[in-house]
């Protein structure tokens, strides 16, 4: 169950619900909005990765619950935000049942609101947020937001749907060094 918000929950719950890889793919369209420091900035999905838990050797709780991954072990719904590489935060959306650890990290989209503030945290105005640090930097994501609600926390996510014309692809993901074959990357095209 999603923790109750302000945010219409039942759309929320419906989008977030199923496997990961159907809801991976249904995120696609959908906004990822933050307001911190008095600043909104916005985007449209348009690229994410699938992660299926203890049966996936490439998602970060293939080897069960840490202090790290204890957030993919909650209700779909939450935040899952790390470290990579030492260098750039992450964003993964926990999606399906409660203590079955699948998540979608969310690794690229379209900027809809609060462009300025996104070329001001990126010190740059091109290749914004195609990226999954990118994207977070973009956002203004760090680790203070891992385990928190995109229904009701300063990350929101809302449900959306791609506009008319664009496709899913899918293709294998990225960055990997394990299960590097699977097609679990879903990207809009068109």
């Amino acid at each position: 169950m999603i923790p109750a918000g302000q945010g219409d929950s039942a759309d929320l719950e419906g989008l977030l619900d199923g496997d990961v890889f159907t809801v991976a793919q249904r995120l696609l369209g959908a906004r990822v909005r933050t307001s911190l420091r008095g600043a909104v900035t916005e985007v449209m999905l348009t690229e994410v990765e699938a992660y299926a838990g203890a049966d996936d050797p490439a998602s970060h709780a293939y080897r069960g619950r840490t202090p790290r991954n204890a957030a993919m072990f909650g209700p779909p719904g939450l935040l899952y935000v790390y470290r990579s590489y030492g260098l750039h935060w992450c964003m993964n959306v926990v999606v399906g049942e409660e203590g079955l650890p699948h998540a979608v990290l969310l690794r690229g989209g379209e900027v809809t609101q609060g462009l300025g503030t996104i070329e001001h945290r990126r010190r740059r105005r091109d290749n914004l947020t195609n990226g999954p640090g990118k994207l977070c930097e973009a956002l203004g994501v760090t680790g203070d937001h891992d385990g928190t609600s995109v229904a009701d926390g300063p990350v929101r996510l809302i449900p959306g749907s791609l506009p008319n014309g664009r496709r899913i692809l899918a293709t294998p993901r990225i960055g990997i060094s394990k299960a590097i074959d699977e097609p679990w990357r879903y990207v809009a095209a068109g």
